[in-house]
């Protein structure tokens, strides 16, 4: 009898996981969240090695992570890249839509096991690729960014004769979505110098094979805080130095001047 007992509360239980697991499976809806997720360690504070191009063109929009059961977990909906200070690493963002379980009413979410939010890490793991990430926002509806165009002057004094020339009017920066930068004027003057005499007397001389570089650049962004950013956390403004490249030049130690 007591076997017998055993024997029965074990059945039991097998039942009743399998009503539940059926009642999931087929009655409860599924809720997805829509994520900004950085690419990197996972931890926010955490200073690693970005990825290289290398891993970026293996990051492809529409790829869908799926579950032991084959049903999709995670999708990424957008890839955007920007150079890292001319270091051959990128700064990789994605847009994602993932399936979770959790409150809504409360807005806590759970993925894949883990709570996640905003400075949360994250991991991932699609067909092509496998990473690790921080998430930067999260929303119940998918994100609509709505990018602005400001015409940004960039100005280097003491520039090399080459850099002038290797600056394209027309040359571009394509982020995976976006032109976010193309060269639209360039100019450009030889760098003078002040040199003084033993009875403080100024003279000017020119300094030899330098100029002083003024570029007109279109940068696609958005207005976030009354700010104007670049990708989500480059910010524009007047005296300092931008993280930016074309496709065929790095602009280092470039500052800007003026935004239009």
């Amino acid at each position: 009898m007591r076997v017998n007992y055993f024997i029965s509360i074990f059945l039991a239980c097998i039942i009743f996981v399998g009503i539940v697991s059926v009642y999931k499976l087929f009655f409860t809806k599924p809720t997805f969240v829509y994520v900004k997720v950085k690419m990197g360690q996972g931890l926010w504070w955490a200073n690693t090695a970005k990825p290289s191009i290398w891993f970026v063109n293996n990051l492809k929009k529409g790829e869908i992570e799926q579950s032991l059961t084959g049903e999709p977990v995670a999708e990424i909906l957008s890839v955007r890249y920007y150079p890292w200070w001319a270091s051959g690493q990128y700064d990789v963002y994605l847009d994602m839509k993932l399936k979770v379980s959790g409150n809504e009413k409360t807005g806590k979410y759970n993925f894949k096991r883990s709570t996640i939010g905003v400075g949360a890490p994250i991991d991932l793991e699609f067909p092509q690729a496998q990473f690790s990430g921080t998430i930067i926002n999260l929303n119940s509806t998918p994100f609509k960014d709505d990018l602005v165009q400001r015409n940004v002057y960039l100005t280097k004094r003491n520039a090399y004769p080459w850099e002038y020339e290797a600056i394209t009017v027309g040359d571009y920066f394509f982020d995976g979505e976006n032109r976010i930068i193309e060269i639209l004027e360039k100019k450009a003057v030889d760098t003078i110098g002040l040199i003084s005499d033993n009875f403080g007397n100024y003279t000017a001389e020119q300094t030899e094979n330098k100029k002083y570089i003024t570029v007109k650049a279109k940068i696609t962004g958005k207005k976030v805080n009354n700010q104007f950013v670049i990708g989500e956390d480059q910010v524009v403004m007047l005296g300092k130095t931008l993280n930016i490249s074309t496709a065929n030049f790095t602009f280092q130690d470039y500052i800007v001047s003026k935004i239009e």
